[in-house]
């Protein structure tokens, strides 16, 4: 932020933390993270450790103890409340007690009345059946700020490399932050990466030998444009252990085509010159322990990897996982891609610019 100090931000449901990479790149400083699931933000201390990650149950946290630890002047709120309630393709059932968390979202926005917020779910929560939750919610926000429709936005048209189309809400009080071009975003259509520009320079990668999940990119300069931007500076990252499948499952996945569908298990083959379908996260043991389905690799017979999952999202080769594949699915399947969170909170971040601190008294 020119001439000034970077705006202070505080996400909640912060999970992996790819809200936050996006609003970081951005410009804003955050001040604190809160979240409730200790697995989901296992890696949080290694991504961010000069961010304070709080264990809370946002349910019963309040206002005071987030500005408590941030400071009063939040510039901005902004996370994803649990959306499994909400998924078109869960059950929506009414009685989840994670429907509930979108309303204290909106509670905390009433609460610490940050100059911005930003809130990102399931295109579900904009259905018929879920309007009046979400409406009610949205309800508790002060009557002087202005709140954007309900946007559906999808990483595609932002430049990642996975389709994934999601509900996000932003309002800002006018008073301390400049109009925000709510129009732009929606109509927003940049070329979107392709499977191939995310992960074929993955393809040769080998084992340091110093961890059995750290590796090296064998030819860094070959990678796409796409691809670079996501590099760290030694080149190696992790999360790259091929999921073993038996050789039934491989015989069954070879007659699978690029763009396909595996009938039986219902995995979807990558296209080199396409883009990865929604990443799901499944779900935890007290939800059933779901396991979402995986694409395929486009010429491999077996799922993507972790970093390759990664790199499709829009994470960085620097940004850590859980030590387990399905935990780190879940972690991604969750997660904001960065590149989305990066051009919206880009948006909010010139609207607070253009209305500087010094004159928001």
């Amino acid at each position: 932020m020119a001439g000034t100090r970077r705006p202070i931000a505080v996400e909640l449901f912060c999970c992996s933390g790819g809200f936050s990479l996006g609003a970081h790149e951005a410009g804003f400083d955050v001040a604190c993270a809160y979240d409730f699931d200790p697995i989901l933000t296992s890696s949080w201390s290694k991504n961010f450790p000069n961010i304070p990650l709080h264990l809370r149950d946002v349910s019963i946290l309040d206002g005071g103890e987030i500005t408590a630890a941030a400071g009063d002047d939040v510039s901005l709120l902004f996370g994803g409340p649990p959306c499994q309630g909400f998924s078109s393709i869960g059950r929506r059932d009414k009685k989840d007690d994670r429907r509930r968390l979108l309303h204290h979202f909106f509670r905390l926005v009433a609460e610490i009345r940050p100059r911005t917020f930003v809130m990102e779910n399931v295109k579900g929560l904009s259905f018929a059946n879920a309007r009046e939750e979400l409406d009610g919610a949205l309800a508790q926000v002060p009557r002087d700020y202005v709140v954007s429709p309900k946007m559906i936005l999808d990483a595609a048209d932002f430049g990642a490399a996975t389709k994934r189309q999601r509900l996000f809400i932003i309002g800002y009080d006018p008073e301390r932050c400049d109009r925000i071009d709510f129009k732009a975003l929606q109509e927003r259509r940049d070329t979107p990466a392709t499977v191939g520009q995310a992960i074929a320079d993955l393809a040769d990668a080998k084992s340091t030998g110093d961890d059995d999940d750290v590796w090296q990119l064998a030819d860094p300069h070959a990678a796409s444009a796409y691809a670079m931007k996501l590099h760290g500076q030694e080149h190696t990252f992790t999360g790259n252990r091929r999921t073993a499948h038996t050789k039934s499952v491989v015989d069954r996945f070879s007659k699978v085509p690029q763009g396909g569908l595996d009938k039986v298990g219902r995995y979807p083959r990558l296209a080199w010159g396409g883009q990865c379908p929604t990443l799901r996260a499944g779900t935890g043991a007290d939800k059933g322990s779901y396991q979402a389905v995986r694409p395929l690799h486009p010429d491999e017979n077996r799922v993507i990897t972790v970093r390759e999952a990664a790199r499709l999202q829009g994470f960085p080769d620097e940004h850590r996982f859980h030590d387990t594949i399905w935990h780190s699915f879940r972690m991604i399947g969750n997660s904001v891609s960065p590149i989305v969170a990066r051009e919206i909170l880009k948006s909010v971040a010139e609207a607070l610019e253009r209305r500087p601190m010094a004159a928001a008294a």
